[in-house]
């Protein structure tokens, strides 16, 4: 069976390269697109439930437009779902990325200017040109210090993880205002070019499995059943999770005991990048 996440394909139509794959009313090709709204939730169904969140810049390959929906994946993931068609535009051909863990958009450059828009870390932007220390993107002026170009990167997922510490927990996050444990991991390793699935079961794909008794050490993932933390040391490690509503450091072994105490399982794997 396939997974709904992954598959590109509704009641009314399935992408063209599903035929012969799966049954469906009529096949389509997608039409790139690219999110056009500072955060946008991706949802399950129609006037449905978050699943993901996109941010500006980011990529939507579009299969489908129903009823003020746009059906569609996510280009860095794969990830299917509905954004409003108010959230998707044509193609801005982008060029840099929020590295800051945000930034504002300002109609001047200048920092006196009104502010238009607030962006997250991870956004991205096509840059026109630079007029002092501001670049000039379709959307308004930047801080040119807050980009980096698409393939300048930094280093580990762990230092990136740590710009979000107290970042509030949102189910389903994937920007600075709200993020869940799965959006932790994914921002931390694309922001290190590393390519990497949006919901922590689908995580567990990456790297290799350790062995239960095999000591942990930074940048390993620790799963449970819909959670995953990231260490930091040996001993501890960092997670966005709704015990503390926010983006914490704990020690490992107390996260060990309150999940299981609290009924979230036991750990399902451990795994290094």
């Amino acid at each position: 069976m396939m997974d709904r996440r992954l598959t590109l394909a509704n009641e009314r139509i399935a992408d063209i390269a599903l035929q012969g794959q799966i049954e469906a009313p009529a096949y389509g090709d997608v039409i790139a697109a690219e999110v056009a709204l500072p955060v946008a939730d991706l949802l399950a169904e129609p006037d449905g439930a978050r699943a993901r969140q996109l941010l500006l810049g980011e990529g939507f390959e579009v299969l489908e437009l129903h009823e003020g929906y746009a059906f569609g994946r996510a280009s860095k993931d794969g990830y299917c779902g509905y954004l409003t068609e108010a959230s998707v535009s044509a193609p801005t051909g982008v060029s840099h990325w929020v590295a800051a863990p945000g930034t504002h958009l300002y109609s001047e450059p200048k920092v006196q200017a009104p502010k238009t828009r607030w962006l997250s870390f991870g956004s991205r932007v096509r840059v026109l040109g630079q007029t002092g220390a501001f670049a000039q993107t379709p959307h308004g002026y930047i801080p040119i210090g807050h980009l980096q170009m698409l393939g300048s990167w930094y280093d580990e997922p762990v230092e990136v993880m740590g710009l979000f510490l107290g970042v509030p927990y949102l189910w389903g996050g994937n920007s600075f205002v709200g993020i869940d444990c799965s959006g932790l991991v994914q921002a931390a390793m694309m922001a290190c070019g590393k390519p990497c699935p949006g919901d922590s079961d689908l995580q567990q794909s990456l790297g290799a499995e350790l062995a239960p008794e095999e000591a942990l050490q930074r940048g390993d993932l620790v799963f449970w059943k819909r959670h995953v933390g990231m260490m930091i040391d040996a001993n501890s490690m960092i997670h966005a999770n709704g015990h503390f509503m926010a983006t914490v450091i704990e020690p490992v072994a107390e996260a060990i005991a309150r999940i299981s105490e609290a009924r979230g399982g036991d750990v399902l794997a451990k795994r290094r990048l």
